[in-house]
């Protein structure tokens, strides 16, 4: 038995038999072609990036439709790369004055551009090198006459094994029978993670090499929570992981009781659990699921292979539709956060020693005004469609908060000038990331509507610890007493002040830390779509004293560890005891 850990892109279990896809990746020797045949080597490559084009639309029409316009984007922006002038006549240029048979041209220039990614010292950029990847094995297969999803035809469920598997070859797995992925390189920021979290495939990436151990037809576990494969699994192993795939599903029924239910303790205090969304689709499953509304928005994915910032129209037509299909319930958007963390944008951006502690979030807005009041024109009209929240991101200073709000007022001002009716009472908020903002949490409620606690930064700013760092990423844990502390003084600013306080981070996902979050004084989490019923499952087994309970013993304890152990006994406790009375 083999176990091997990578990087979790996309929740689940998954229990079945392994397929390899492209072990190796694409080999292409150095061949020349004679003078006289340099021209239907041109002809070759053209018709070949023909074809490959039309793949791509069809992928991103294909997309589109089923997932959204903003994940057809990926295809969109591998399109337009592949009609870039420049990039074609390096291509044609190699095979016109070096003689070089068209793939072999078309590898060479692929190369030095997927280096060009690979060598940014942005990791999450430098994965955009997959979408290379892909365009280039799309046309080595178009040069070879032969299909690029070798995988498209798959007869039964399986377990999918690659060493790289690019965004097309994802979005061309069948669910039904795709059961999960796993692949020996890729990162949590990169397309095909995106693809795989969208289409629900549990799925792991940057396990490793692993895939010389295994022989198509072995028995594989992929656990998309834990970000764990398993190759070879003992009896002992397989059994509890088939036991544990059985009991998942049958909790999943079960939650589906609660949808209706309001998600209180058994004390009667009412919680709000609202849902985390990145693209409108999202929104179906929010209301499926009964999320009380939208407690996080993100609108980075506008920006997703854009080669020009989303205009006005393309912010208001997202904003718009979530708004108004979630009938009602409060929408909270999150104005631009992008950065080093994030997806690439059209912006130019100096490479810079530290991006973590760079131009980013609410900073690059204010640099960048213009797209942000673009960004706040959109926001501004969607309001008059439903209750919209507007939250700006990273604030650590009274300045950018001051700074922000005057924009906002500006642009609003701007509006109705034009003739524009808009709403002007929106809530306003911040973020609260950053250890400086919890230090100054009281003085910022005079100033905002709400809070909303980002525990992914909060944690990374306040331990010293890069998240996107393998070396370092055993140190960054939620359940260090720190940030407990933190959250804990932010609680009590919020229960003084009157002020919403939320939690959006991947914390409040983790029904482990629900019980703590409520005795720290949390009354609003926002979770993903897929996590609200197994949350409120929780909130609906315990009561605030018993929650007060074991938030004040999790404050005593000096190691993440410990924390740890102290909440997994007390789920346990919970769990087990609601699953004998029933």
């Amino acid at each position: 038995m083999q176990e091997l850990h990578g990087i979790a892109v996309s929740p689940g279990l998954a229990i079945g038999e392994a397929i390899i896809i492209d072990q190796e990746g694409s080999r292409v020797s150095r061949r020349l072609v004679s003078r006289q045949g340099v021209d239907n080597e041109v002809a070759r490559w053209l018709q070949a990036a023909d074809v490959a084009s039309q793949a791509l639309l069809r992928n991103r029409d294909r997309v589109a439709e089923q997932l959204g316009t903003q994940y057809g984007a990926i295809f969109s922006a591998q399109h337009q790369m592949l009609a870039d002038p420049k990039l074609r006549k390096e291509i044609e240029a190699l095979i016109r004055e070096r003689c070089y048979a068209a793939e072999y041209a078309v590898h060479r220039t692929f190369r030095r551009y997927a280096k060009v990614f690979q060598d940014l010292k942005n990791e999450l950029i430098a994965e955009r090198a997959n979408d290379i990847d892909d365009i280039e094995k799309r046309l080595l297969s178009a040069l070879h006459g032969r299909r690029q999803e070798k995988h498209a035809g798959l007869q039964t469920a399986v377990i999918v094994l690659a060493h790289n598997l690019t965004p097309s070859e994802a979005v061309h797995l069948d669910p039904v029978l795709t059961l999960g992925f796993a692949c020996e390189i890729g990162g949590a920021g990169s397309h095909t993670a995106i693809v795989a979290e969208a289409m629900e495939i549990p799925a792991v990436v940057g396990v490793g090499r692993f895939l010389a151990e295994v022989v198509p037809g072995d028995t594989v576990i992929v656990d998309g929570d834990r970000g764990c494969v398993i190759v070879h699994p003992d009896q002992q192993t397989l059994h509890r992981f088939q036991q544990e795939l059985i009991s998942r599903r049958q909790q999943v029924q079960d939650l589906e009781s609660l949808r209706a239910l309001p998600c209180e303790t058994t004390d009667g205090c009412r919680i709000a659990l609202h849902a985390n969304i990145e693209f409108p689709r999202e929104v179906a499953a929010c209301l499926a699921r009964g999320a009380d509304g939208i407690g996080l928005y993100r609108t980075e994915f506008l920006y997703l292979g854009a080669r020009r910032a989303p205009t006005e129209e393309d912010h208001f037509r997202a904003y718009s539709q979530v708004v108004a299909t979630m009938q009602g319930r409060p929408v909270v958007i999150r104005t631009l956060d992008l950065g080093a963390d994030k997806i690439n944008s059209p912006v130019e951006i100096a490479e810079e020693p530290n991006p973590f502690l760079g131009l980013r979030s609410i900073r690059l807005s204010l640099r960048y005004k213009h797209l942000f009041r673009t960004q706040l024109r959109a926001i501004l009209r969607a309001s008059l469609l439903g209750p919209v929240w507007v939250m700006f991101p990273l604030v650590s200073t009274f300045t950018e908060l001051r700074q922000a709000r005057a924009i906002l007022e500006e642009t609003g001002d701007q509006l109705e000038a034009e003739g524009c009716e808009i709403r002007r009472d929106l809530p306003v908020g911040i973020m609260v990331e950053v250890p400086a903002a919890v230090l100054l949490l009281e003085r910022f409620a005079r100033e905002v509507d709400f809070f909303s606690i980002g525990t992914n930064d909060l944690i990374q700013y306040t331990l010293a610890v890069d998240r996107s760092n393998k070396d370092v990423s055993e140190l960054y844990n939620a359940a260090d007493p720190a940030i407990l502390r933190l959250i804990q003084i932010a609680g009590e600013v919020a229960r003084r002040t009157g002020k919403p306080l939320s939690l959006c981070g991947q914390m409040s996902a983790n029904p482990l830390f629900a019980m703590l979050l409520l005795g720290l004084g949390l009354r609003s989490l926002s979770v993903p779509p897929s996590a609200i019923p197994e949350v409120k499952r929780i909130c609906r087994l315990v009561s605030l004293a018993e929650c007060e309970e074991v938030a004040r013993r999790a404050l005593m304890l000096d190691t993440a560890g410990e924390v740890t152990e102290l909440l997994e006994t007390e789920f346990r406790l919970r769990v087990s005891d609601s699953l004998s009375l029933g």
